[in-house]
């Protein structure tokens, strides 16, 4: 399997090496995201729902409904800023991926082009090996920006109802 791996990298080329790098650091974080909102959001969740409920107490008669509305904000933006964490490194990450297949496909024309030019064009498998190098990092690039879309479109739908979950206990706890 791993003389696999090797034979398919080498016919992809040296680009398909930092697609596959962009893929892991890419997957690592939609596995960071998925961890936090399944192990971490609620502890985050309960420590600003207290500090709400201790605002709330200690103010009690002198806390102006504007003060109470500012106060409220800054803990749904802090719930917001923790549930957003690393989402749009994560965006980026799935936007390069189609490039650097883009940039395998340059790269493995011009090697096409080249020994088109050394051989005049009579060298068919040579041929076919940089068109391998020109389209295997482009299939990668388009797999591993497809993979991450599917989990980034549901994290966007994760933060947005994790951040009015807890919008909405603070405005109920009023």
């Amino acid at each position: 399997m791993l003389a696999d791996l090797q034979s398919f990298l080498e016919r992809g080329g040296p680009v398909l090496l930092v697609i596959m790098f962009a893929t892991f650091v890419m997957w690592a974080l939609i596995l960071e995201r998925t961890f936090y909102f399944n192990f971490g959001h609620k502890a985050v969740e309960d420590r600003i729902l207290k500090r709400w409920k201790e605002w709330t107490q200690t103010s009690g008669k002198h806390n102006s409904a504007v003060w109470s509305e500012w106060f409220r904000d800054k803990l749904v933006s802090e719930v917001r800023q923790q549930a957003e964490q690393n989402v749009s490194l994560t965006k980026a990450m799935v936007a390069l991926a189609p490039l650097l297949g883009l940039l395998g496909t340059v790269t493995g024309m011009v090697t096409v082009f080249d020994v088109m030019a050394l051989s005049s064009g009579s060298d068919a498998q040579a041929m076919s090996g940089g068109v391998s190098r020109a389209t295997i990092p482009t299939m990668a690039g388009m797999v591993a920006s497809l993979s991450g879309i599917i989990f980034t479109s549901s994290m966007d739908t994760t933060v947005s109802r994790k951040v009015q979950s807890v919008a909405d206990q603070l405005e109920i706890e009023r």
